[in-house]
Order: structure tokens, then sequence, then C-alpha cells
């Protein structure tokens, strides 16, 4: 098999795109034959997806049955059914008795005055779910959009906050086409990161006053909300301006509370100033340290090694107070008093507590982009790539951490507080629909119930979404008479086990083959009253991997290990 980097110098030979090609195969600069290695590339750009096809989903139609199947409707109600869920355009109009439990069901139900009847007996429909922490396929790691919009489609992700998407302009652009459905494509919320737009003309923001700007722009441009990083352009000050700005003007609030200020604005604080949600770890445990405000930085830590700045990290473990002390608990009160939610995307760093789980997972052989798994081996370039010597001491500190983190967000789920799902997908091993999956097996482990995860993973999502735009009641996010025709359909109960929803499915014996076979993946997802197959979607990823495959040089089977 093909090297890494003998696959990349046979697809240029052959005349591959350098666009496509990502360079953190490049060896370290004392290696690279005098070529200059940045701390970390500049983001890529991203490439719309193509229009939407003849024979891409069915529908939306004046009236669509889906029939005899139980309901998990996202509120923590129980499952329910057998029933039949009509839809008329693209809401959920009658949700109707199909039948008693055990018994067979009526043949010949009403209504009969159906456009398009789905027999989905036997099977289960919940919600469309909602990844509250995405970026779409940048063109250093697949073709276009459509390879990150696809797998989350067929992973029953109907609902995607971009954090950011993509560039402003591209993103505002591919809302749009979602929303009209020229693409395939999930429901889109535009969250940006300050100073971003063509239109603004790259000046900082890093004054209050150019903050408050900047935020007035970009919600005229149509932005959903904010992403907020406090770096150097970010003190407390500028923090404080663009949240009130946001605020004011219905946009919502998310945070990446970085190493870089969280000694000046941890999450607490973030919180009283206005903070809608934080994102990731980042920001929790600063506020609970042992020892002041900082954290014991290494004498040599260097934030732009990411090997430093991901792997002490988990340092926080030992560093902040003890799980259920006086100060842990006030913390998360704090934080349910100010309406905080919590995105703790944990898929994301999955790869840190076990680095040889998250590198042979089912998924990668068949539905990774070669270019974007180039783009997760180790590299002082590919941002998230940062595993230079990962040692089993730096995966025990994750695990310890992870425990600790896991603690934290069951205690605020359990007192009242708002926890959603996000995946970050497209870095550290984690491909987008895959990774989705997996922060909801990583919510069980923490403690949510099965029902508690749909709950995160459905109207949690949506109520944060339009809380911020002064909508509380959301058109997503449950299975109700009313709402938006957004729906998974599986055949396996994923309430039984979640490793049912990956496409890749579960592997289960047997009992009469005794053999082992793959159960589950989603059958359907339903978006804007739209029926996709997920199946033909993740048929179309594995061809579209082909290809680039094909175009790089490299066997359409499998990936170069190194």
């Amino acid at each position: 098999m093909l090297t890494i980097k003998q696959s990349v110098r046979l697809g240029l030979a052959l005349g591959a795109a350098v666009v496509a090609i990502s360079v953190g195969s490049i060896a370290p600069a004392h290696e690279a034959q005098g070529l200059k290695v940045e701390a970390v590339k500049p983001r890529a750009g991203a490439k719309p997806a193509p229009a939407r096809q003849a024979g891409e989903g069915a529908g939306p139609y004046a009236k669509m049955v889906i029939r005899g199947v139980t309901v998990i409707d996202g509120t923590g109600a129980p499952p329910r059914g057998p029933v039949d869920i009509v839809i008329e355009n693209n809401v959920i109009a009658q949700i109707l008795p199909a039948g008693t439990p055990g018994l067979a069901l009526k043949a010949g139900r009403e209504p009969r005055d159906f456009d398009y009847e789905l027999d989905a007996t036997g099977m289960f429909v919940l919600p469309g779910f909602v990844d509250m922490h995405v970026h779409g396929s940048t063109d250093d790691k697949a073709p276009d959009l459509s390879y990150s919009y696809k797998l989350w489609l067929a992973h029953g992700v109907t609902t995607v906050r971009g954090v950011d998407l993509a560039p402003l302009e591209t993103s505002i652009s591919e809302r749009a086409r979602s929303q009209r459905n020229e693409i395939v494509a999930p429901r889109i919320f535009a969250y940006q990161r300050p100073g971003q737009g063509k239109g603004w003309g790259g000046a900082r923001t890093d004054t209050p006053e150019k903050a408050r700007a900047w935020v007035q722009w970009a919600a005229k441009q149509g932005i959903d909300g904010i992403k907020l990083i406090n770096n150097e352009d970010q003190p407390p000050e500028v923090m404080a301006a663009i949240m009130d700005e946001a605020k004011k003007l219905k946009l919502g609030t998310v945070a990446h509370l970085s190493q870089i200020g969280v000694g000046r604005m941890n999450a607490e604080q973030a919180g009283a100033a206005g903070l809608g949600t934080v994102t990731h770890f980042y920001g929790h445990f600063e506020s609970m340290l042992k020892n002041g405000q900082v954290q014991n930085w290494r004498h040599d830590y260097n934030y732009a090694d990411e090997q430093d700045r991901f792997g002490d990290v988990a340092n926080l473990y030992a560093e902040s107070v003890e799980e259920g002390s006086p100060m842990w608990w006030a913390y998360l009160e704090k934080q349910k008093e100010n309406h905080v939610t919590f995105d703790p995307t944990m898929t994301i760093y999955a790869a840190g507590r076990d680095l040889m789980h998250a590198r042979n997972a089912d998924w990668h052989d068949q539905y990774t982009m070669p270019q974007l798994w180039e783009f997760y081996q180790s590299s002082r370039e590919n941002h998230g790539s940062y595993f230079y010597d990962w040692t089993v001491g730096t995966e025990i500190k994750w695990r310890n951490f992870y425990h600790k983190f896991m603690r934290l967000l069951n205690d605020y789920k359990n007192m009242g507080g708002r926890v959603v799902t996000g995946s970050d997908s497209g870095f550290i091993f984690e491909p987008y629909g895959f990774g989705y999956v997996q922060e909801l097996e990583m919510l069980q482990e923490a403690g949510f119930n099965p029902s508690q995860v749909v709950m995160a993973a459905t109207l949690n999502g949506a109520l944060t979404l339009y809380e911020a735009k002064g909508q509380p009641v959301p058109p997503i996010g449950s299975v109700r008479v009313g709402k938006l025709a957004d729906l998974v359909i599986v055949k396996e109960n994923p309430l039984q086990n979640f490793k049912t929803l990956y496409g890749t499915g579960a592997l289960r014996l047997n009992e009469q083959t005794q053999k082992l076979e793959r159960v589950g993946g989603v059958s359907y997802t339903v978006k804007d009253g739209i029926v996709y197959d997920a199946k033909k979607l993740l048929a179309d990823v594995a061809e579209m991997v082909k290809a680039e495959k094909r175009r790089m040089g490299m066997p359409e089977e499998g990936l170069p290990h190194p």
C-alpha cells in the first residue's frame, strides 16, 4: 500500500489540483529542505454545493403519510405508537393512532387522499437532529460542501449551526439555497466571527466601538449569530460589547474561551456578561481553579505548539476544585441563573483519550476523503493534527479530565441547565455525521439517560437557536402537530443502542446464522418535508471518496497509513 507521502506525490504527478492536497505531510522545518512551516495554516475556503439533482430526495408533497411508526418525540415523553404521521407541505398536520401494540395494523387507514405514502411499519421516528457546532468541508478537505452536507443528512442531522460554516458570504448564500431546497443540505444557521466579511474590508474589531460596528454591519448581512474566541482582539471589554450588541439585535452568541484570554474572561464571567453558549470545555474549569484564575503553565509551554495546547489542557482535571464541592455547585448555579447553554463537543477531542481507536474507526476507509485523511495526520501546520508524540500518560490525563467534564455536564443537566449536542467534525479523526453520533454516545456515558440524550440532540438545540431570535417556541426540535417536518426514521430503536445510528451500523450476532451482521443506520431523513434515502446519501459520499482517490492516483479501497 502507498504511504501518505507517496500517495500525495503520485496525485500531484498525475495532475491533481494543488489546492485540494493538504501539505500536512511535509516534514518538520529542519527536514523540509528550506520550506517554511507556519504554526497553523490560514483557514481554507469552501466551495458551494452543487445544485440538487433529480432523484435527490422526494417531495415536498401537498400531503404525505408516514405509516405505522413509534414516535420518540424529543420532549422527553416516552415512545408511543404505532401511529401514522400526516404531513401537509412541510408541516406535521396530524399524528393519528394506527393500531394497538401487539396486534396487526388495520389496512386502508385514513387519510387516503395522500400524494405520497411511506410504509415505515415497525420503525421509529425522531425529530431531526441539531448539530450546534459545525464547520463545512473546506476545499482542503473535500471537493465542495456537499461532502459534509450529505454526511450530516445521512446521520439524521437536519439543522446545523455553522460557527462558522464557511466564509460569511458563502454561509449566507448556502443558508438561502438550503432554505429554498436548491441543494441537498441541512437547515443552516450562520454564526460568523467578528471581523469577517468582504464588505467589512478586513478592519480589526479590537475595540468596543469597532466590535459594535461590525455586529451592526453583520446583522444587516443576515447572520444568525456570532462565534467569539477571546484572542488578542477580544479582551473582556470587546467581548462584553459584542454580546451586548448581539442581544439588542436578536443574534445568538457562542464562545470558545481560548487559553489566550480565559485568564481574564472565563465561562462564569462570560455568562454574567450575556454569553448564550459555552462551546467545548474551555472556560468551565478555569472558573473553578484551586489556585486563582490562571492555569499553572509549564515553564516551556508554548500555545502555538498544538501538542502543548491540547495536551496540557487536560491538566485542568487536577488544577480545578473537586466534583460536588461548594465552588463546583456555585459555578453551575450561576450559569443556570444566566441561562447559559453548554455545548460540550466531547466527540472532537475523544482521540485525546484513545488515539488508536479514533485512527482506526470503521468508517474511515469508505467515507473519509483522502485529503481529509491527510489533514488528520500529525502535522505542524494543520489545526488539530497535534499528535506529534502522544503518550499513554497524556491519554490517561485526558481520560481523567473527561470523567470530570462528564460529571459537570450531568450535574448541570440534573439541576435544570441546558446541554446541547455539537460535533465540530472535520478535525482530529472525526468525519462529519459519524462524529455527531459519537457525541450522543458520550452524553450517555456522562450519565444522561437515552431520552435525555435525544432531548439534548433535538429540542434543546432548537430552543437555543430560536430563543436567541426572540422566538421562544421553535418550529423544529420535536415531533408535534404544527412543527416543521424535519424527521429521522430508523429501523433500530436508538434508545436501546445509539451505535445503530452510525452510517456503518452496529455489529450484532445473528442467532439463526451465528454470524456477525451489521444492523442499523438511518433509513430516511426528512428535511423540509423532503424524504432523503439515507443509504443513498451514504452511497453518494462513498462514490465521491472513490472519485477523489482516482483523481489523486490512489487505490480506490482503503487509505494509506503511516
